[in-house]
């Protein structure tokens, strides 16, 4: 049978807001970070002083940057996906399923804040996709290795969405969840490819401050969890619906 569930509506305005804030956050956190001049200017073919000082560069960079989004999508919608059907079949046992999954979240997210450390979070699993640089088809296949290759490092935050997905009970929408989260660490990819030399300066920043950056993630997920378990997103869409009629119309 076909799915009635509207897709997109007003109350699923408050898990996209979510959705997209762990995207970024997952774009700042420790181990990806660091790594994306480096990467972004091995799947254009040319070197980081050639992305920074040469227009040309970074425009093979950029299309270089869109496929390689393009993959790493593919998987967390894919992701996406498999959660919303399985939290679907599920559909009679959600109460317990989405309070479970509050209490998974808010562990992860005590993880990030430094409570404690949970060791397999910290470390990522790379999948060599071999010798890849310079293409767009090559770019595509990195972002699919990059997806399952960080998957364990971006796990508490990726968990997140995952459970919002799986708690929406519905397959376009829980889908439509990790394409927003994508979207989310996708753009901040494709700003660097285009305006590296004027973001090098905050991109330094943003290292310098990592650990207040996972501790502002850590508090992010806990607050996600908490909401789950006492169904605050719920009573934020009938806010948002009382006080801004004209989203009723949505969806």
């Amino acid at each position: 049978m076909f799915e009635t569930t509207t897709i997109f509506d007003a109350a699923l305005m408050p898990a996209m807001v979510v959705a997209i804030a762990a995207g970024i956050l997952s774009f700042l956190s420790p181990c990806v970070l660091p790594v994306v001049p480096p990467y972004l200017a091995y799947m254009g073919g040319v070197s980081v002083n050639e992305m920074e000082a040469q227009s040309a560069a970074r425009k093979r960079v950029l299309i270089a940057a869109l496929f390689f989004v393009l993959g790493l999508s593919t998987v967390f919608v894919l992701l996406g996906l498999a959660f919303s059907t399985m939290g679907r079949a599920l559909l009679q046992f959600q109460d317990y399923f989405t309070t479970i999954a509050g209490i998974t979240v808010m562990i992860l997210g005590a993880h990030f804040v430094g409570v404690y450390r949970i060791g397999f979070l910290d470390r990522e699993m790379r999948v060599d996709a071999g010798d890849r640089g310079g293409s767009a088809f090559g770019a595509y296949l990195l972002g699919l290795a990059f997806a399952f290759g960080w998957t364990p490092c971006l796990g508490p935050i990726l968990g997140a969405i995952l459970s919002l997905a799986a708690s929406e009970a519905s397959i376009g929408r829980g889908t439509l969840l990790l394409a927003v989260y994508a979207v989310g660490l996708g753009i901040p990819f494709l700003l660097v490819a285009a305006f590296f030399p004027r973001l090098k300066g905050m991109m330094d920043w943003m290292k310098r401050h990592l650990s207040q950056i996972e501790r502002a993630s850590g508090l992010l997920l806990w607050t996600v969890g908490l909401m789950m378990i006492t169904g605050q997103f719920a009573a934020i869409s009938y806010w948002l619906l009382e006080n801004f009629p004209a989203l009723a119309a949505v969806g």
